[in-house]
């Protein structure tokens, strides 16, 4: 063995032994899909969880009633629980606890709406995750919900990594309704590099506060995209040197069941614990479309009804 690869092999070595290198990743989705609303979700939600299958990946779902309907939806959702994937609760409505036109004794009425549907199906986890992240724009709203968690015996299931998927979606879609499969594939590839992008500048910011990388949470949504980039974005992050590991084990980091002081409450929980020690130039909201249109628009991939 010759010098350098000597070195290149101890530095491997410590590496790997400080956890450097230790980057692990749980997939979570939101929302659900309607079939009455779109015929292809069921194809959607097919591909999605055979890819899961296929990558030996377990992943958890946070259903809105308003997003799968009362019937065909929840079939789907029930596809999830038999494929061995956990079931959480993303309120009935899908309204912003966040939004002053929310009172907290709504925003919990929501949740307890969803939670009589939703606790009837396998995999049913008492997990909740703010619709928008959004976790209280007030002390009262913010602190009166956590009271309500813990009498209720509810988890929080917050996100360490978020991402505008959805913005991504739209532009996906778009392209391929307008009949423009190769922009469509374009905005595709983009959208596996922005969340290849996003996962790195919040284990970043972990390690510049925690001192460590946790066990990441990504937050994903039930789409045609994610339908369609799944695989592919699943084998970039393990050439990226990510391993994917089960929702429920990532959730046993510590790092999700901390109550972060912080107003408005929610966002990315990395995100949250870096405003909390006030680090400096962190925006807000921390993900939004207003950062990721002047990107597609650089590279001519905004169609043109999301100019409109």
């Amino acid at each position: 063995m010759t010098t350098l690869r000597r070195a290149l092999f101890a530095l491997l070595i410590v590496l790997s032994s400080s956890g450097v290198l230790a980057q692990t990743l749980a997939l979570t989705f939101d929302d659900g899909l309607n079939p009455l609303k779109e015929p292809a979700a069921p194809s959607w939600n097919r591909q999605i969880l055979e890819t899961l299958h296929d990558a030996g990946v377990t992943s958890m779902v946070f259903p809105a009633l308003v997003r799968t309907g009362q019937a065909q939806g929840l079939d789907l959702i029930r596809d999830w629980a038999r494929a061995g994937h956990g079931i959480g609760n993303h309120t009935s409505q899908h309204r912003s606890l966040g939004s002053p036109q929310v009172p907290l004794a709504d925003f919990i009425s929501d949740v307890k709406e969803a939670d009589a549907v939703l606790s009837r199906i396998p995999g049913w986890t008492k997990m909740l995750r703010f619709p928008y992240l959004k976790e209280g724009d007030t002390l009262a709203k913010r602190d009166g919900m956590r009271l309500w968690m813990q009498a209720a015996g509810y988890r929080a299931a917050p996100v360490s990594i978020d991402a505008s998927d959805w913005y991504y979606n739209q532009a996906y879609a778009a392209w391929l309704d307008e009949g423009n499969a190769d922009k469509a594939n374009r905005v595709k590839a983009a959208y596996i590099e922005h969340l290849l992008d996003r996962a790195a500048y919040y284990d970043g910011l972990a390690r510049q506060v925690l001192g460590r990388s946790p066990k990441h949470v990504m937050l994903l949504h039930t789409s045609r995209i994610n339908a369609a980039a799944l695989g592919e974005l699943i084998t970039a992050f393990r050439v990226r040197g990510w391993s994917f590991i089960a929702a429920n084990t990532a959730f046993d980091d510590p790092i999700y069941t901390v109550q972060i002081d912080t107003l408005p409450a929610g966002e990315s929980v990395v995100w949250a614990s870096a405003k909390a020690v006030q680090v400096p130039s962190l925006r807000y909201p921390a993900e939004d479309s207003v950062y990721e249109e002047p990107k597609l628009r650089a590279l001519g991939l905004v169609p043109t009804r999301m100019l409109e």
